[in-house]
């Protein structure tokens, strides 16, 4: 290949056989797709946690070819980026689903988190209402997820880091959600926080990287608020800066409140769950944090 891949992407290795075979066949899929496709490499790669993303020139349009890992979370990217057809996300030129790999515009590496938060909210909010469309038919339901998340934190040991009463009300209003009609049949982002939104030529700012469900736009809300902490930390009020940001996207996008509200402590008690099993006791308290901040 015209590049060497990042050290840290090529690490990804040592998580699993798995993945170790899916690093391995990273290089092989990527000069196939340069090949298949006309490709001309356009700078150096770039990488997240579950993909490679390399500038490329198509036809002389800038470009990005991205390869990612095939996790159940992302399974239907590409479905979403080809509903959307650009609308309010990043525009796909291309897709091979078997390969897992997209040919998308390339945006601007400037993300929302250079600008304020709450101006940040607002824009993320406003663009809920370009996105949140009618699912496809072939898409995973979120309450097929809380469903199982539920059961798994009502599992919990009775003496783990998460006061049982929030278990408990998580795991009660968990299953009311799942069981809700309106949980399901409107294609949400399911991961859209300040980094997952680029600025642009064609539009001033698009969405990228979706974890796709059949799910409920308030389920979004919850992105907001945990992420930029250090910035939530430093206001010196955490519960008044939880809700400034809770309430300017429930406000900008028309939500429900109640419905939102229920949402972020179910969400957030199931982060503090995987907090608990990968040993992040920083991020069990962030989330304890935002549960107390949105309900007092």
């Amino acid at each position: 290949m015209p590049f060497d891949l990042p050290p840290a992407f090529l690490a990804a290795a040592s998580r699993s056989p798995e993945w170790a075979a899916w690093v391995d066949g990273v290089p092989r899929t990527v000069r196939d797709l340069l090949d298949e496709w006309d490709l001309v490499v356009d700078g150096e790669p770039m990488h997240g946690w579950t993909s490679l993303v390399v500038p490329v020139r198509a036809d002389g349009r800038t470009a990005v070819l991205k390869v990612a890992w095939p996790y159940e979370e992302c399974q239907h990217e590409i479905l979403a980026l080809q509903h959307w057809h650009g609308r309010g996300a990043v525009l796909m030129l291309r897709a091979d689903p078997r390969r897992n790999a997209m040919l998308l515009e390339r945006l601007s590496p400037r993300d929302l988190t250079q600008l304020p938060d709450i101006e940040a909210c607002e824009l993320i909010a406003g663009l809920y209402t370009r996105l949140h469309v009618a699912a496809p038919p072939q898409m995973l339901t979120l309450s097929s997820y809380i469903e199982r998340y539920s059961d798994d934190l009502e599992r919990l040991p009775r003496d783990a880091a998460i006061p049982r009463r929030i278990v408990e009300q998580a795991v009660r209003l968990g299953r009311d959600l799942a069981g809700d009609p309106e949980t399901n049949g409107t294609l949400i982002h399911g991961d859209l926080h300040f980094e997952n939104v680029l600025a642009g030529d064609r539009a001033p700012w698009l969405v990228i990287d979706p974890q796709p469900v059949s799910g409920d736009p308030h389920y979004e809300v919850d992105m907001l608020l945990f992420n930029r902490w250090d910035e939530i930390v430093a206001s010196g009020d955490v519960r008044a800066a939880v809700r400034r940001r809770f309430h300017t996207a429930v406000d900008v996008a028309h939500l429900d409140e109640e419905r939102a509200r229920d949402w972020v402590i179910v969400r957030e008690a199931h982060n503090a769950m995987w907090a608990i099993e990968d040993g992040d006791p920083e991020r069990v308290t962030t989330a304890m944090a935002v549960i107390k901040a949105v309900q007092d």
